[in-house]
């Protein structure tokens, strides 16, 4: 009998999902000290406003009490990033508030200016819930067409025989 990746003793799934993760740290890594995004790229990150070590305004876990969508665009400042995640500054309806956001707790990231596109699976065993952006004075979202860059990993478990 051949052993299946759902058999594995190794956390190939967790494992990827930490290494996918990176990559959404180190393209905020590479713009945190200019604090300006190149050209037109600008960054819908998707989280879990529930999750361990999220730290954003109460107003903001009210109105999005599971997931919530944020635009890193035009209009953000003291953007920090480490190895566990990251801090931003963005105006919602024209508050200032510091949000801060382990890699752990993200959903998606989004870049629409060059249609790439990382999904992680949620924590919860139904996966992820439709989220609304917020209103951070930035444009919604728009959707993912067909044939994006869209890289999803997704590891159903078998329960086999």
């Amino acid at each position: 009998m051949t052993a299946t990746v759902a058999d594995s003793l190794i956390p190939y799934d967790e494992i990827v999902q930490e290494a996918l993760r990176a990559v959404v740290g180190r393209v905020l890594n590479s713009i945190a000290g200019t604090q300006a995004l190149p050209g037109e790229h600008h960054f819908y990150i998707t989280f879990k406003t529930q999750a361990a070590g999220v730290d954003i305004p109460k107003r903001l876990i009210e109105r999005f009490p599971d997931e919530m969508t944020i635009v890193i665009q035009h209009r953000f400042w003291d953007l920090k990033v480490d190895d566990r995640g990251f801090s931003v500054g963005l105006s919602f309806n024209q508050v200032p508030s510091i949000l801060t956001i382990p890699f752990a707790a993200i959903t998606g990231f989004h870049d629409p200016a060059v249609n790439f596109e990382l999904r992680f699976q949620a924590n919860d065993e139904d996966g992820v819930e439709p989220h609304e952006p917020a209103d951070n004075d930035e444009p919604i979202a728009m959707p993912v067409e067909d044939g994006s860059n869209v890289v999803a990993v997704d590891f159903k478990r078998k329960r086999g025989d």
